[in-house]
């Protein structure tokens, strides 16, 4: 099978992107990885070679990233469909298969796990907050918003999962054109911009009915798969390390919601404050280095010395939740 992986970044989230690659890579994948990016190239991607609408960077003889400088002025996050419709479209149509990532994603599981899990239905990795029923007041608003605009639903869903992660295979392309179209059709409607991280309405106007109910492109996702009919492979929280009091899982560590992301936090500070290291912190810093050196040793040094104190002062201090 013919797969890619993409993700989207800016800012300081190009340390995230390394670590990404380097944990894809330690499990076996070979191939290209494509990245969308607002602003600077990486500081770690040296010795670029211009493609055609992109730059190369070569990780390893076998697997390279190839950047494509983005101009929309969505937020990343709200640009994950038309992204991958834009690779298929543009620049990889004979892959069989694509794996979105964020960038605060560690991979932990085998390359050929992933081609498998894809080959019997579109991946995804339910959410911390996992069971939204069919009959969820959020869901039945979700369904009124889509009837409302022409869509119909398909098949009912109990269960929510995480925008983080999306494998599917081109002849499952549909689904993220739908996806794109009802966050395009939402912005319409509501007037709210998907220039904006959250979706949340801001004025009393769009304050009423499903408009409160759809405030991330997660929620749009989860609306997206009650409207489709491809094939699901889905697993739970534990894919993504998520939950209190998760051991871990064997697929993915995702550094997901708010707060500082692994490469920007003050470990001691937090765990003084009570918040000790999460298991996507400590899987970042063992992904740092190889094949693409993200920090110089003494950097190293200093954060995994950090990393030590921290846990053990997590140990004594735990903030109530």
């Amino acid at each position: 099978m013919i797969t890619a992986v993409c993700t989207l970044f800016e800012g300081n989230y190009h340390y995230g992107v390394g670590a990404l690659v380097n944990s894809l890579y330690t499990n076996g994948f070979r191939g290209v990885v494509w990245a969308g990016y607002r602003g600077s190239l990486p500081p770690w991607a040296k010795s670029l070679k211009a493609g055609q609408g992109y730059q190369e960077f070569s990780v390893t003889e076998d697997c390279v990233i190839r950047f494509l400088k983005l101009t929309t002025p969505k937020s990343l996050t709200n640009y994950k469909p038309d992204f991958m419709l834009q690779l298929w479209e543009s620049y990889c149509p004979n892959v069989e298969a694509l794996f979105y990532f964020d960038p605060d994603i560690v991979n932990k599981a085998s390359w050929d796990f992933y081609e498998d899990w894809v080959s019997r239905g579109v991946a995804l990795c339910e959410d911390n907050i996992s069971n939204i029923p069919a009959n969820h007041p959020w869901r039945l608003a979700w369904k009124e918003f889509a009837e409302i605009n022409n869509y119909s639903c398909t098949r009912e869903i109990s269960r929510y999962y995480n925008a983080g992660f999306i494998g599917l295979k081109n002849s499952h392309k549909s689904l993220l054109s739908v996806w794109q179209e009802l966050l395009e059709k939402f912005e319409v409607v509501t007037g709210i911009s998907l220039n904006n991280f959250y979706l949340k309405p801001v004025n009393e106007k769009y304050a009423h009915r499903n408009h409160w109910y759809l405030q991330s492109d997660q929620d749009f996702l989860n609306a997206t798969l009650m409207l489709t009919s491809d094939s699901l492979s889905t697993i739970g929280s534990e894919g993504m390390d998520l939950g209190i009091g998760m051991q871990g899982g064997s697929t993915m560590s995702h550094a997901a919601g708010g707060g500082s992301k692994p490469w920007q936090k003050q470990l001691i500070r937090q765990a003084l404050g009570g918040t000790p290291p999460r298991l996507a912190d400590k899987l970042y810093w063992q992904h740092t280095q190889i094949p693409i050196q993200l920090y110089s040793r003494s950097q190293l040094f200093r954060k995994k010395l950090d990393l030590r104190c921290s846990a053990a002062i997590g140990r004594f201090i735990r903030r109530a939740y």
